[in-house]
């Protein structure tokens, strides 16, 4: 079993949930491997472009696969696929995206695939990442970040995630405002509307790694 991992916005703490999911899959003994199939944003180590993102799912999971399938979109400017992608002449397709995760499915026991901020951002002309979302028919884990907002933000992604008959497999509370009002009201609140499993909640951590968030998710929870 693959997932799809979307967020209520950028900045969520998407990247971190997908790799506790990571983490504690390879823990339990699977063979799991992330994939960012577009990734905007890219800075230089040791000579090197690469984007923290994808640095990070790399080193959560235990399979190792090469770049050009974990990111088949590797984009240098930190805004939207589809206007980095333009920036830089590439033509974002879907064709290569789902090549790339059969090819990762095939090396592993599950592919956990990270979408790009919200569920419905532009990808590329004519697709976004629902579209890339629907054609692989995964299971979804949507992160709602912790903050004012979040419930409408919630609802809505849910909304659109059925919409596109894909099932909610699950939501993770990322705790990304360490003073956010009403937490306990606001997690209350989503409990009773999102009709999914809650697989948990990770607070807000001073230093945040996938083994430390991990501790905080429920897997046997995950609806299929």
């Amino acid at each position: 079993m693959s997932f799809f991992i979307t967020g209520t916005d950028t900045g969520v703490g998407k990247t971190l949930v997908s790799s506790a999911l990571l983490w504690s899959l390879a823990a339990s003994g699977r063979r799991a491997v992330g994939m960012k199939p577009v990734a905007a944003g890219l800075e230089q180590v040791d000579g090197a472009w690469c984007n923290e993102d994808v640095v990070q799912l790399q080193a959560a999971g235990n399979v190792e696969a090469p770049l050009a399938l974990r990111c088949p979109y590797l984009l240098r400017e930190p805004v939207s696929p589809h206007l980095a992608a333009r920036a830089e002449g590439v033509r974002v397709e879907l064709p290569p995206l789902l090549s790339a995760f059969e090819a990762l499915r095939a090396l592993a026991d599950v592919v956990v695939v990270e979408g790009v901020g919200g569920f419905r951002v532009p990808l590329g002309e004519g697709f976004d990442s629902a579209d890339l979302a629907a054609a692989l028919g995964l299971p979804v884990v949507l992160v709602v970040g912790l903050r004012l907002g979040c419930l409408n933000h919630a609802l809505l992604s849910a909304e659109a995630i059925r919409a596109r008959g894909l099932v909610l497999a699950g939501w993770v509370g990322s705790h990304i405002d360490p003073d956010m009002r009403a937490l306990e009201g606001n997690l209350d609140t989503l409990r009773r509307h999102l009709n999914a499993p809650l697989l948990g909640v990770v607070p807000h951590l001073a230093a945040p790694d996938a083994a430390s968030a991990a501790r905080h998710l429920d897997l046997g929870a995950l609806r299929a």
